[in-house]
């Protein structure tokens, strides 16, 4: 197991006590919620031209994401908050546990994206924050395709 994979490991079995799996599960559910109300925001704004342009909303919306993409989010998954136990509520995969090292690499990658379009958004190059919002984009179908449950 990688270093950063066994460190989110620990973090994540240390949090583990404090909180009950269904906390975990609702708080991990209203993050994502959360940054997708922010993608929303970006894509309105960035890619569909649906909404006017403003560059700060689209910064805030973006350091938002990377800042809940960094905020130790893996201390909400746990063994027991999968669709195993709580079926319908929830659609993360037990092969999450079963694939960790890979887990830390995808949750590594979706930060460092989300990281970058947190930069780019501070200027006023909309290619750029579009090329960046695909890749933020791309991180989560990773994880998707991988740990979640259709």
């Amino acid at each position: 197991m990688g270093g950063l994979s066994a460190a989110l490991l620990l973090t994540s079995l240390a949090s583990q006590a404090q909180l009950k799996p269904e906390e975990q599960v609702e708080i991990r559910q209203a993050g994502y919620q959360f940054m997708s109300w922010n993608m929303g925001k970006i894509k309105a704004q960035v890619i569909d031209g649906s909404v006017p342009y403003n560059q700060a909303q689209v910064s805030a919306a973006a350091q938002t994401i990377a800042a809940i993409a960094n905020s130790g989010m893996g201390a909400l998954y746990s063994p027991q908050t999968t669709r195993e136990q709580f079926g319908e509520q929830t659609r993360l995969k037990a092969a999450f546990f079963e694939n960790l090292e890979e887990a830390g690499k995808v949750g590594k990658n979706f930060a460092e994206a989300a990281n970058q379009l947190a930069s780019v958004a501070q200027g006023d190059n909309q290619a750029s924050i579009k090329a960046a919002f695909g890749k933020v984009g791309q991180s989560c179908k990773a994880c998707h395709d991988q740990f979640r449950a259709k």
